[in-house]
């Protein structure tokens, strides 16, 4: 018997690593907390974790595997979690083994500094975390986790700042790549974006009490007010129903994420003041005027390709079907105990209607393609179905590099698109035709009426371009060639 990490249909996609959330202000914090972590559950899967604390009672803490709704809804374990202020994560985790080790590995981590403990979760990747690991070590820090995250609580414990707000934007101006953090004390919650704003945090307001979430779907789930977006190298502290705002770091042009827009983000949530719905569906009609289709019915992957195929359908004039339809039961980790069963693992997950795609040309609209696999499956099972023409439209560039800045992605070599022309995934994938959106497309379904501006770019678009914003120093120290250094070559 074999255990997979995950559902072998996600196996097959880029993850997001984690979704962060804290709130202040509110009687029975955690619950709210536990509340905004289960709208995030799309972010992580693996694990999570809430923080809360109580004057009477102290820090608090719980971590748990598995899915938010199957431990932090309850009471036993919620009523361990007291106080008016809490923090929380969700996590995908990429390695190890689901063991009384690998709970070190659940965030919020928690420090006990002279000045009063703190929690930290973050969402993103510390691009020198491996420096500043071997750094740390050598100065006598003994980490309890792998994680990059666990860094900044020791550079937290070395700085001589006064206050716990001071030792984090001390710590922060140490460390590189992608971050959006919420933290607490035992009066303060925090929250605070690295310089270039690649990874989301958003601030809410409930009644007398502040909400800070990865995306907006987690302020609606409690009734929250969506404020605003923390600024991209902002810092902002709330205490006392007062929210104060810092820049601690050098201000730099902010690169958020395109793939938020693409895939990652839940389409109910706002990216920028703008409906990821809206943008998917933007996309899906810039994809139909770039790669037009003689077909019969556009048929999403679903759930993340739906909006981009209704839009695909409206701007072709080709109707719109359900094709294939999703079982929502399907959970992420189950046993396989044979080979025969592990080869169905796409179909446990997805099943053709059948009805509607015999005799039929397809277009399959996906939000991606990284290793191949998964999009080989599905044109079998709908040319099985009875289909007799099948052709790929992909919701986004090819996926050809890496990314560094809090995304599991496979090495580029695992990469179809790092490896192969577009003709040649086309012959891999076994389909009739296949065509990405192009990266001034998706830029243009963004927002930016022009498209990419290649001497500045207005987004963080790495894992199409190669482009990288923040150097990743630990992958080039390990020998990984950047874009920009194979062509300087």
């Amino acid at each position: 018997m074999r255990t997979l990490p995950s559902h072998p249909f996600d196996d097959d996609r880029l993850r997001e690593e984690c979704g962060i959330y804290g709130v202040t202000g509110l009687s029975d914090a955690a619950n709210f907390v536990a509340l905004g972590l289960h709208a995030l559950q799309h972010r992580g899967q693996e694990a999570g974790g809430i923080v809360a604390f109580h004057p009477e009672h102290g820090f608090s803490t719980a971590h748990r595997f598995g899915y938010v709704r199957d431990s932090f809804t309850k009471a036993s374990l919620m009523e361990t979690l007291p106080g008016s202020i809490a923090i929380g994560h969700v996590r995908y985790s990429t390695a190890g083994s689901k063991g009384p080790t690998a709970l070190r590995e659940v965030q919020p981590f928690f420090g006990e500094f002279a000045m009063g403990g703190c929690a930290i979760a973050h969402n993103g990747n510390l691009t020198n975390a491996l420096a500043l690991r071997r750094e740390l070590i050598e100065r006598g820090a003994i980490f309890q986790s792998s994680s990059d995250t666990e860094c900044i609580i020791h550079l937290m414990a070395r700085s001589i700042q006064r206050s716990l707000p001071e030792r984090m934007k001390d710590a922060l101006r140490r460390v590189e790549g992608a971050f959006s953090i919420v933290a607490m004390t035992r009066t303060k919650l925090i929250g605070v974006r690295d310089a270039l704003g690649v990874r989301p945090l958003v601030l809410g307001r409930l009644g007398e009490g502040h909400v800070l979430s990865s995306e907006t779907c987690a302020l609606d789930i409690v009734g929250a007010e969506f404020l605003r977006e923390v600024e991209p190298g902002e810092m902002i502290v709330i205490e006392g129903g007062r929210v104060e705002s810092f820049c601690p770091f050098e201000p730099r042009r902010p690169r958020f994420c395109l793939f938020e827009h693409v895939y990652f983000s839940r389409p109910d949530s706002l990216l920028g003041g703008r409906s990821v719905y809206e943008t998917r569906h933007a996309i899906g009609r810039e994809l139909a005027r770039e790669a037009p289709a003689e077909a019969d019915l556009v048929c999403p992957v679903p759930d993340s390709g739906t909006p981009a195929a209704i839009g695909y359908s409206q701007e072709s004039g080709i109707p719109f079907a359900m094709g294939i339809v999703r079982n929502q039961y399907v959970g992420r980790t189950f046993i396989e105990p044979t080979e025969q069963i592990r080869n169905m693992g796409v179909r446990l997950k997805l099943n053709v209607n059948r009805a509607l795609v015999r005799g039929k040309r397809i277009v399959l609209v996906d939000d991606s393609v990284v290793r191949g696999t998964t999009s080989m499956k599905i044109k079998e099972m709908i040319l099985e179905a009875g289909a007799v023409e099948v052709h790929f439209r992909i919701a986004s560039p090819p996926t050809a590099w890496p990314c560094f800045y809090g995304v599991d992605t496979p090495e580029r070599d695992k990469l179809l698109a790092a490896r192969m022309t577009e003709e040649e995934m086309r012959d891999f994938i076994g389909v009739d035709s296949l065509r990405f959106l192009s990266l001034d497309g998706l830029y243009r379904a963004a927002g930016e009426a022009a498209g990419r501006n290649p001497q500045a770019p207005q987004y963080c678009d790495a894992c199409f371009s190669g482009d990288y914003p923040v150097a990743p120093s630990d992958m080039l120290a390990r020998g990984f060639v950047t874009n920009a250094a194979k062509a300087a070559e």
